[in-house]
């Protein structure tokens, strides 16, 4: 966390047209062929969804959270941030800012009397051996975890009201409610403001790659190359809103939190807004964060995840064990989620790609039935697909009276004896394979 602004198968049954055979009367063979069937027919007939091995179909893991809170040692219930490195977990709170080194079952906690510029930390950032303080009463810096150097107006920075903070190998970067405070030294700033392209001096969030600074502002989304112009993106780009609270990037995607919904661009320059028709707890978005195609949004309404880049979102609420459903910021990293909440500091294990869905073969094709003296020869073709899995029998049912016969691939024949002569039968021939029977076609 780098600060913010806080406040499935159709389903059809198998229409086939049923030909009486009357055993021992001179009939003529017919070849019927079944309606087309949208999906899987279980062993009772009826249509049913696709099988899946394990689980839910095409959906991620569900998450549960642990909350953690002042009991465990937070400075504060209310969590504005989390940041991650090896094995310290670190939580900006409203009490300083605490620190945990088994994983976030229990924190100590640092407070003005270390060092901080206050006891209220709007955000962090960290590295192995630095870690930043976004505070009320300016930017906290300390390489030993324990004590702090605070930096102020004084310094350069812009306003002593700091509501983010990122760094690179040799420069940092802090939002400030009175411009983009930067410094290539760690102690003196200059600062930029709407006069270099900034969209608003109110600056939320900052975040950096190698090339490409992103300063979340109150009046859009502000990008440059070289620290110190700026192009801004607002609304007229698909920004949901001009108040960006927070930003995030990888090496092709730009994610904005907003406050009209969370803002994706894979070119710095055209966003696709995503609200609460995709998913979203909530339109208000407080923070983002991304692993490959995982998308995580902090929300007013909750943190919503999203396993396919962004498209569409799963919403995870307090019913899931989250400290509050207002959400602040989040963190994933090694199979963690971290939650920043107004009610605590939530941890659960990272969702991943549900099972796969598995499917049994279509129906056999071209089933006819010969009559013969008690009993009726039957013939098919293999089904148009196998499913998920190589077809390994075939199984021929007559009603009335049920009798049965099954074979084994490759055989497309089979007889069924022991019948009544002069009767009216339907014979129903189905496949098998891994994932179980198919729908039955007629004859």
């Amino acid at each position: 966390m780098r600060g913010g602004y806080r406040p499935w198968v159709g389903t059809a049954g198998a229409l086939a047209i049923v030909v009486g055979l009357v055993v021992g009367s001179p009939h003529t063979a017919v070849a019927v062929t079944p309606a087309p069937v949208l999906g899987p027919v279980d062993m009772a007939g009826a249509a049913s969804p696709a099988r899946t091995v394990g689980g839910r179909v095409g959906a991620a893991s569900a998450l549960t959270f642990t909350n953690r809170t002042t009991a465990d040692g937070l400075g504060s219930n209310p969590v504005s941030g989390v940041y991650v490195v090896g094995s310290t977990v670190y939580a900006a709170t409203d009490g300083g800012l605490s620190m945990s080194t088994n994983g976030g079952t229990s924190f100590t906690n640092d407070d003005s009397t270390s060092g901080l510029g206050s006891n209220f930390v709007n955000g962090l950032y960290a590295t192995d051996d630095t870690v930043y303080a976004a505070t009320t009463g300016g930017l906290s810096i300390s390489t030993d975890d324990s004590t702090f150097i605070n930096y102020t107006t004084a310094n350069g920075l812009g306003s002593n009201f700091v509501w983010g903070v990122y760094a690179t190998d040799d420069t940092v970067y802090a939002a400030t409610a009175l411009g983009l405070s930067i410094s290539t030294d760690d102690s003196t700033f200059i600062n930029r403001t709407t006069t270099s392209g900034l969209g608003d001096f109110r600056v939320y969030g900052v975040y950096a790659t190698d090339d490409t600074v992103y300063a979340a502002t109150n009046g859009g989304l502000s990008i440059s190359t070289d620290d110190s112009t700026f192009i801004n993106r607002t609304t007229a780009n698909g920004l949901g809103a001009n108040a960006v609270t927070l930003v995030y990037a990888t090496d092709d995607t730009v994610y904005a939190a907003t406050t009209g919904g969370l803002s994706i661009s894979t070119d710095d320059s055209t966003f696709i807004n995503r609200t609460t028709t995709s998913g979203l707890g909530d339109n208000r978005v407080y923070g983002v964060y991304a692993v490959g195609s995982t998308v995580y949004a902090a929300t007013d309404g909750g943190l919503s995840v999203s396993t396919d880049g962004g498209a569409s979102f799963t919403n995870y609420t307090t019913a899931d064990g989250l400290g509050d459903n207002a959400v602040l910021g989040v963190f994933a990293v090694g199979g963690t989620v971290y939650v920043a909440t107004y009610g605590g500091l939530s941890i659960s294990g990272a969702p991943q790609p549900g099972p796969v869905p598995v499917f049994p073969p279509s129906a056999p094709r071209d089933v006819v039935g010969v009559p013969g003296d008690r009993e009726v020869g039957l013939s098919w073709t293999a089904p148009e697909s196998s499913g998920s899995f190589p077809v390994t029998h075939y199984q021929a049912v007559v009603s009335p009276g049920g009798q049965t016969c099954l074979v084994s691939t490759p055989a497309l024949t089979c007889t069924i004896s022991g019948l009544r002569n002069g009767t009216a039968y339907t014979a129903t021939v189905r496949a098998l394979n891994g994932a179980g029977w198919g729908p039955d076609a007629a004859a």
